[in-house]
C-alpha cells in the first residue's frame, strides 16, 4: 500500500468515526471558548471591606476613603468592634477587616510607627492578594502624605519636600503579562495542552486493537497536518480576540510544534495499542489532565516538584511543549534559544517510534510463528 492510499484510509476511517470527529474537532473548536470565558474579567476588583475604626479620628477616616478609593477594594460597611467584623467575614458579607488602632492619629503626628491591623479571608487566594494590594497602597499613600506635609510643614518647598520623601521614581512595566491577569497567564499553556490532550485521545482512540489496522505512518502524518492547521487557529485568533500578548513568528512556531504534534500522536497511538479499550484510553487521558498542568512549570514552581516527579514530567510532550511555545511565543526568544525543548521533543518521537516498531516487530513474529 502506497503512502497516499495509506492517508487515504485513514482519513475514511477518522471520517468515519464519530467519537472521533467530535474530540478532535469538536473538542478543539469548544475549548478555545469555553476556556478562557471564566478568565475574562482578568483582575479581581472592588472585594468588599468591612472598616473597624478605634481611633474615629481625620486621620482614620481618611486611612478608610483611600482604601473604598483603591479599585481593588470597596468598603461594605462599618462594624463596632472585631467581634462583630468577624461575623461578617464569617458570613461572606465582607472577604477583609480593615483594623485601625486606638491612637492611630496621635502616633502620626508623633512620628511613631503606625500598625494597622489587616485580616482577609485567605481561603480566596486572588481576593486576598487584591485586598492586601488595595490597603497597601492606600496606607502608604496615607503616610506619604503626612511625611511631605511635615516636611513643608518645616520650611522645605513642597516639591522639595515629594522629592526628599521619594528620591527614586519607580517606572514598573511587567514583562509578558501587560494586563497581570489570568487570561495572559494561563491560555498561553493551557491551549497547547487542549491540543495535547485532544490528539492522545484520537491517535490513542484509532489505534484501539480490533477492525482495520491501518497505517501508523499515515496516521501520524495525517493527525500531525491536522493539528498544525488547528495550531494557525489557536495561537492567532483566540490571542487576538482575547487580547493575549504574542511575539512568535509563524514559521518558527509550526516548526516548534512539528515535532510535539508527532511524538504526542505517536504517544496517543502507543497509549491506544497498549490499553486495548477505547473507554480506557478516554479515561486515563482525562485523569492525566490535571497532574499534566501541575508538572509543566507554569502553575507550580518546578523548583517546588519533587526531582523524580520533574524527571518523570520530562518524558511527557505536552511538558517540553508548554515551556519552549512560552518561551518562544510569549518571551520572545529566538529559536536558538528553545532549541533544547525542541530537540527533547525529538527524542521522544524517536524513542515512541522505536516502541511502535518493536511491538511490530513482535507481533509480526508471533504470527510467523
Amino acid at each position: 500500500m502506497t503512502l497516499w492510499l495509506a492517508i487515504r484510509a485513514e482519513l475514511a476511517r477518522l471520517g468515519a468515526d464519530k467519537t472521533v470527529l467530535l474530540t478532535v474537532f469538536g473538542g478543539v473548536l469548544f475549548y478555545s471558548f469555553l476556556y478562557p470565558t471564566p478568565y475574562l474579567r482578568q483582575q479581581v476588583s472592588q472585594v468588599p471591606l468591612v472598616l473597624v475604626d478605634e481611633d474615629v479620628t481625620q486621620a482614620s477616616r481618611r486611612l478608610a476613603f483611600m482604601a473604598d478609593a483603591s479599585p481593588r477594594v470597596r468598603l461594605a460597611g462599618q462594624a463596632a468592634t472585631l467581634a462583630e467584623a468577624r461575623t461578617w467575614l464569617v458570613g461572606e458579607r465582607a472577604f477583609g477587616i480593615l483594623l485601625i488602632p486606638d491612637g492611630f492619629h496621635r502616633d502620626l503626628l508623633l512620628g511613631r510607627p503606625v500598625t494597622v491591623g489587616i485580616a482577609a479571608n485567605n481561603g480566596y487566594f486572588l481576593i486576598y492578594g487584591a485586598l492586601v494590594e488595595g490597603l497597601v497602597g492606600a496606607s502608604a499613600t496615607l503616610g506619604a502624605e503626612i511625611k511631605v506635609s511635615r516636611l513643608s510643614a518645616n520650611g522645605l518647598p513642597l516639591t522639595a519636600a515629594a522629592e526628599r520623601h521619594s528620591p527614586f521614581l519607580l517606572q514598573a512595566r511587567p514583562l509578558f503579562n501587560p494586563g497581570q491577569g489570568y487570561l495572559g497567564y494561563v491560555i498561553p499553556a493551557v491551549f497547547l495542552l487542549i491540543l495535547h490532550q485532544t490528539l492522545l485521545i484520537g491517535a490513542g482512540l484509532l489505534s484501539v486493537p480490533g477492525g482495520r489496522k491501518g497505517d501508523l505512518a499515515a496516521r501520524v502524518g495525517l493527525l500531525t497536518v491536522i493539528y498544525l492547521l488547528f495550531s494557525l487557529y489557536y495561537f492567532g485568533w483566540p490571542f487576538e480576540h482575547y487580547q493575549v500578548p504574542r511575539q512568535g513568528r509563524p514559521l518558527e512556531l509550526l516548526l516548534f510544534l512539528l515535532p510535539f504534534f508527532i511524538a504526542t500522536a505517536l504517544l496517543g497511538c502507543l497509549l491506544g495499542r497498549l490499553a486495548r479499550r477505547r473507554e480506557r484510553v478516554t479515561l486515563l487521558v482525562l485523569l492525566s489532565s490535571l497532574p499534566l498542568v501541575f508538572v509543566a512549570g507554569f502553575i507550580w514552581p518546578v523548583e517546588a516538584l519533587p526531582p523524580w516527579l520533574d524527571a518523570l514530567a520530562q518524558l511527557v510532550p505536552s511538558t517540553q511543549g508548554i515551556k519552549g511555545m512560552l518561551r518562544l511565543n510569549q518571551m520572545g526568544a529566538d529559536f536558538a534559544q528553545v532549541l533544547p525543548y525542541w530537540s527533547a521533543l525529538w527524542a521522544q518521537a524517536a524513542v515512541l517510534g522505536g516502541w511502535h516498531w518493536t511491538l511490530g516487530w513482535r507481533e509480526r513474529r508471533l504470527v510467523d510463528s
